[in-house]
């Protein structure tokens, strides 16, 4: 087995960074160091440790333009893009730093006559966060703000196609004052990862990524009684109503489907039209996603780049084969996209219609740049399709109608529920799945429950 963690570029398949994975005595040595470091950061003064991330998001942001860069050569997303995560990032962790206090205050109860009784919030202790690389540092600030703003420590993985985001946060952090061991990184093998969640001074796990690998975190956590908080994925369903403002829908969920090239969580990959619509939403939709320009995500005038890797292409195209053997039919002439080929990492834009959920594009995650759109004759018909997943991330409506959406969004099984928007999340609401999307929540109030241990104080104050 390699004892090196090597990142092959997705832009030319060439090895752009490789690193040393940890060894077992390093392991110990960081889980050590954080729980060390955790007994003091617990004490420092909340309002202290929100100065400290907004220092980190200060240090974060100078850093726009060479974290852009390595996002382009790492996994793929088009260099002007970059930027979007970064502030991304400073958005969620200067809003998290900001509502901290009071969401970590003492919980009061209602008056006993000779008893003073509260609830207190105390830091779980060492937390593992384990990050994707689809988005690297937004996946990764979710939980690594709220946990090291309630007291924890934390130490993060990242994904082996993109390790040096572990390093830009590394660099924020100490920038921004942070005590050592309070954050650390470390490279991992599969299986290492593995014993760092056995390791009897780790807290809880936070992982975003697949459903197997998640499946097998939480097998491994359990042995420990170990909280764990899971993002696992989604195939995120729309739906156009016939009274929706179709210019707007068209536009937002052309982004919402081929941004960073299909290759999110909450990303579109599905479409239901009311009947009325449906001819104009596709002549729009067709129209704008042929606008792409695909190629090297280095270039400044490509905005769409590569996905990750070409066994993820492969599995997109065999989606649109097995699809089309069962009658859909492809929008976009891939052959006007000169870069997409067979074995390469680069895909079109691709839009099907005359699709069903008999088809694995309509029902299995994509993360790609591709999209199935049906038509639908009522509201009813489109929240049956909605829920036909095993998975409830995200789902969106593009009505007129607030009280539609609403009484839409009631039937939905979702952990977010959008109306004329998508893809997009606000930290002032809990970000949370259902069904295999996940368990637990980051962000909002809510979020530093996960990150924090109800501790009861009852006072006898009168004997």
């Amino acid at each position: 087995m390699s004892d090196t963690l090597k990142c092959v570029s997705p832009v030319d398949g060439n090895v752009y960074v490789e690193l040393p994975l940890a060894t077992p005595a390093e392991i110990d040595h960081a889980v050590a160091a954080a729980k060390t470091a955790q007994r003091e950061w617990r004490h420092v003064p909340v309002t202290d440790r929100a100065e400290i991330c907004r220092r980190f998001v200060a240090a974060f942001t100078s850093e726009s333009d060479r974290i852009a860069e390595e996002l382009a050569w790492q996994m793929g997303r088009p260099i002007t893009q970059g930027p979007g995560e970064v502030s991304g990032v400073a958005e969620r962790a200067s809003y998290m730093a900001t509502i901290a206090a009071g969401a970590l205050t003492d919980i009061e109860v209602e008056p006993k006559q000779g008893f003073s009784r509260f609830i207190r919030r105390e830091p779980l202790g060492v937390v593992l966060t384990i990050a994707p690389w689809n988005y690297p540092y937004l996946t990764a600030v979710n939980s690594i703000a709220p946990a090291i703003l309630s007291g924890n420590s934390l130490i993060l993985k990242p994904s082996a196609q993109t390790p040096l985001t572990a390093e830009r946060f590394a660099d924020a952090f100490a920038a921004a004052g942070l005590p050592d061991g309070v954050f650390q990184h470390l490279y991992l093998s599969h299986s290492a990862t593995e014993l760092v969640i056995e390791h009897p001074d780790i807290d809880f796990v936070n992982f975003t990524g697949s459903v197997p690998a998640g499946r097998s975190i939480q097998s491994t956590a359990a042995q420990r009684f170990l909280g764990v908080g899971l993002e696992l994925g989604g195939k995120d369903p729309a739906y156009v109503r016939a009274d929706a403002d179709i210019d707007n829908a068209v536009t937002n969920l052309v982004d919402g489907a081929f941004f960073n090239s299909g290759q999110s969580c909450c990303g579109i990959e599905r479409i239901y039209v009311h009947e009325d619509v449906y001819d104009r939403f596709i002549d729009g939709f067709v129209t704008e996603a042929s606008a792409y320009r695909l190629g090297d995500p280095t270039d400044r005038d490509t905005n769409l780049g590569p996905v990750v890797k070409p066994s993820a292409a492969d599995f997109v195209r065999e989606q649109a084969a097995e699809a089309m053997r069962k009658g859909a039919r492809a929008l976009i002439d891939s052959a006007s996209f000169p870069k997409d080929r067979p074995g390469s990492t680069y895909l079109a834009p691709q839009v099907l219609v005359d699709v069903d959920h008999s088809m694995k594009v309509m029902t299995e995650e994509s993360f790609g740049p591709i999209v199935g759109i049906m038509h639908v004759r009522s509201d009813d018909a489109a929240v049956e399709l909605m829920n036909d997943s095993e998975f409830g991330l995200t789902a969106s409506v593009w009505t007129a109608d607030p009280d539609a959406a609403i009484a839409i969004g009631d039937r939905i099984e979702t952990g977010t529920f959008f109306m004329n928007r998508c893809d997009y999340l606000d930290p002032a609401l809990a970000w949370t799945g259902v069904k295999d999307s996940g368990r637990g929540c980051t962000l909002s109030r809510v979020g530093f429950e996960h990150l924090t241990r109800p501790k009861s104080y009852h006072l006898k104050t009168t004997i």
